[in-house]
């Protein structure tokens, strides 16, 4: 495979596309849907804007997902070093929730002890967020920093589902060098020509004669 970084350059991805595929967009702007990205599609990870991540595919189409969803590919080990621990190991998730049922139980504990301190309560809680489902090997953990839901089956963490849609679109970056032809979408056949985009005419034309 190769892409526009030059002939013969290899394609490495960095994520790939999660099971149920991905909504894109030709911006980080939720009014601009574009094609959908399939499920399992290798992608690169080119730069990221809040919950926003903008994705190249091998056949260099380039578009914007929410990265929250992106399943990073695992990176082998070092050369010569010893293999490190898995990164999308679900025990720091499991030790957040249960700080967190902790410091929840000792606030409903203090507040039984004296009903009429609510503010004392809601203090105690303040900013407090927290989700976990067990079901046998399956475990569904809310991710609170990055506002989503992770599966773990017990050894690792895949994303699930996000709390909310991408965040608000970042301000207009200064005019660069003009993006490459996109090329086809992913995951389909033939591509259908690209648009050119909707210009505004600064005069009339001129009428019939030459006038």
């Amino acid at each position: 495979m190769t892409t526009p970084d030059g002939p013969g350059a290899v394609f490495r991805p960095t994520h790939v596309v999660p099971p149920d595929g991905l909504p894109a967009w030709e911006a980080p702007d939720t009014t601009r849907p574009t094609t959908a990205l399939d499920a399992f599609l290798p992608v690169r990870l080119l730069s990221r804007s809040g919950d926003w991540g903008e994705v190249l595919c091998a056949n260099g189409w380039s578009a914007w997902v929410d990265g929250r969803l992106l399943v990073a590919v695992p990176r082998p080990p070092p050369t010569g070093g010893r293999p490190t621990a898995p990164a999308e190991d679900p025990g720091p998730l499991l030790d957040e929730a249960a700080d967190a049922l902790d410091r929840y139980r000792r606030a409903v504990r203090d507040l039984a002890a004296d009903p009429a301190d609510t503010g004392a309560f809601r203090e105690a809680v303040r900013g407090l967020r927290a989700g976990i489902v067990i079901d046998g090997e399956s475990a569904w953990l809310y991710d609170a920093a990055a506002e989503r839901w992770m599966y773990a089956d017990g050894s690792r963490l895949a994303p699930y589902a996000v709390a909310s849609g991408p965040d608000t679109p970042p301000a207009p970056q200064p005019a660069g060098p003009q993006p490459r032809d996109p090329g086809p979408a992913p995951g389909a056949g033939a591509a259908e020509p690209a648009h050119e985009p909707t210009r505004v005419a600064d005069r009339p034309p001129p009428e019939p004669g030459g006038r």
